[in-house]
């Protein structure tokens, strides 16, 4: 088996950038176990940038001479560590250091792979680190430690559980009474939601670093080569209101992004994402990162949220996150960009050709396993001519069978031709322009496919559709002309999501069509920039070459 191991600064040295050599000796010990058992490794390691700058004893490097020079003893350095520890076990190390052109390149990526395989073929440990001497790019936003950042974060979260979870309570016994119910579920957390917030921040680090990513090249017949690379957004803010595992998520996702984060939650969370925000920076401290790429705005009045929308020129962009009125109340004043991330009025259309039970099972799941979100449907629409059969059957899902269980039934609001069919509470004129965020939903007979598509043109927000459809082309045409940001056939909105959707956790649910559109994930968050690289071009005359030294 190959196995290929990631290795953080923080993980090899102390935040003083010195080795910690008790735990760098049993990393190489239980490595050194593997190789005896016939595996082949590879270790990724960071930590020259660190290292260098404690064997010089000076703080950490700000700037990017600096960062060069400690990157260029702390090679030494970690070379020679791990060739020391590994020769007590009769193990041979191999030092790469690569640059993101070798992986651009096609022909350096060759090289490099060709390198890498016969390392391993002579049993010989391949040590594969940045070199970050010479890889500017690659260090101006920190010398890849970004990964054991997070990790220390997410360990950090874990650790201050009962912190956490008691400001959480505070929180909560505060709102009782002032919100409904479902929304104090989305207020909660429980030990199974931090460890899934901390997963999140993981999955989040194991993703490939966007900054500096080659989005595209274009060499050009005059020689140019023009680059547009993926950069730093810069500072992000979040608004966001009662959902503390925002929280962690912002924070992960723009740290890997290169930016750091502004927060601003709401009232009702405060207790809670103080808290969080805490631990979340006792790991950026204990990776040796500076605290304030996280930080919490204390006050939560419409003042502070007025400054973070019109904070020109230190503010690079703007993300709310909440009800309909955060969105256009950012949308409205904000002067800094900002990205609209939308309510989920969020339809499902039970076509003719439709699996009864099939679709049955989409909307519970979809009104029903979260309603306080913003991929949970709102809407339900039913072809005519399968209507009687199919509406009775949801009905006994979604209200009776819910009931006969002890849980929450959904209560129906009906326009006429299916109040019609089913018992319910007729439709009001706002029922299908309503996030309802709570256990009912909204319901019509429509008469075509195409008398669906107008209806969800008319109403929708924008942010998920589904077709339930054993028809392929009434399934082609739903997805080619509802303009939303996921389409879904035969599945449930739900999925609607950064983790589902593979991104790791998301920013949120952009409805807008400009830069990001649907889950928010690392590349989102990123601007680019063309790089380009010439060899004396001038427009309208000829190549004047370099020929001086470099």
């Amino acid at each position: 088996m190959r196995i290929v191991i990631k290795i953080g600064t923080s993980t090899l040295a102390y935040p003083n950038g010195r080795l910690n050599i008790r735990h760098t000796e049993e990393l190489v010990k239980t490595f050194s176990d593997l190789q005896n058992a016939g595996h082949e490794l590879m270790i990724v390691s960071s930590g020259a940038i660190g290292m260098g700058a404690g064997k010089m004893q000076i703080d950490r490097p700000q700037d990017m001479p600096t960062k060069q020079a400690a990157a260029s003893v702390g090679q030494c350095e970690l070379m020679y560590t791990y060739d020391r520890l590994f020769t007590a076990y009769n193990h041979t190390v191999g030092q790469i250091l690569v640059t993101r052109e070798d992986f651009n390149d096609a022909r350096r990526l060759m090289n490099l792979e060709n390198t890498l395989y016969r390392l391993l073929q002579l049993r010989v440990i391949p040590i594969i680190n940045e070199n970050d001497s010479v890889a500017t790019e690659e260090i101006a936003v920190g010398d890849n430690d970004t990964m054991g950042a997070l990790e220390e974060m997410a360990v950090a979260l874990v650790a201050a559980k009962e912190e956490i979870l008691e400001a959480n309570r505070r929180d909560l016994d505060a709102a009782r009474g002032k919100i409904s119910d479902v929304m104090l579920d989305r207020l909660a957390l429980t030990p199974t939601r931090l460890t899934e917030m901390a997963k999140g921040m993981r999955e989040v680090a194991a993703l490939p670093d966007p900054v500096g990513a080659v989005l595209r090249k274009i060499v050009r017949p005059n020689g140019l080569l023009i680059q547009k690379t993926a950069v730093p957004m810069g500072v992000i803010a979040i608004i966001y209101e009662s959902r503390p595992n925002v929280t962690s998520d912002a924070a992960a996702l723009a740290l890997k992004a290169g930016s750091a984060c502004v927060l601003r939650c709401g009232k009702e969370a405060w207790a809670s994402c103080h808290a969080i925000v805490r631990a979340l920076r006792r790991g950026l401290r204990q990776a040796g990162l500076p605290e304030t790429a996280v930080s919490l705005i204390e006050d939560t009045t419409h003042a502070s949220a007025q400054a973070l929308m019109t904070a020109d020129g230190l503010v690079d962009l703007l993300i709310p996150r909440g009800g309909p009125g955060l969105i256009r109340a950012c949308v409205e004043n904000a002067t800094v960009p900002c990205i609209q991330t939308g309510t989920g009025i969020c339809h499902i259309y039970v076509d003719k050709a439709a699996d009864p039970d099939m679709a049955a099972a989409i909307v519970e799941n979809a009104k029903t396993s979260r309603p306080s979100v913003c991929n949970a449907a709102e809407v339900c629409l039913v072809h005519r001519d399968i209507a009687a059969q199919f509406l009775p059957l949801l009905q006994r899902v979604l209200v009776e069978g819910r009931a006969a269980a002890g849980l929450t039934p959904v209560e129906l609001r009906l326009d006429r031709r299916a109040a019609a069919l089913i018992p319910g509470t007729a439709a009001g004129p706002d029922d299908f322009d309503t996030e309802f965020l709570d256990y009912k939903m909204a319901v019509a007979v429509v008469d075509s496919l195409n008398d669906a598509i107008d209806h969800i043109a008319a109403h929708s927000t924008h942010h998920s559709e589904a077709i339930v459809t054993a028809d392929t082309a009434a399934a082609a045409l739903f997805t080619a002309c509802v303009d939303s940001a996921a389409v879904y056939v035969n599945a449930s909105t739900r999925f609607t999501d950064g983790g589902e959707f593979g991104l790791g956790c998301e920013m949120g649910i952009s409805t807008q069509k400009l830069h990001a559109r649907g889950p928010m994930g690392l590349a989102e968050l990123c601007s680019y920039k063309y790089i380009i690289q010439g060899n004396g071009q001038i427009r309208g005359g000829a190549v004047h070459k370099h020929t001086g030294g470099c």
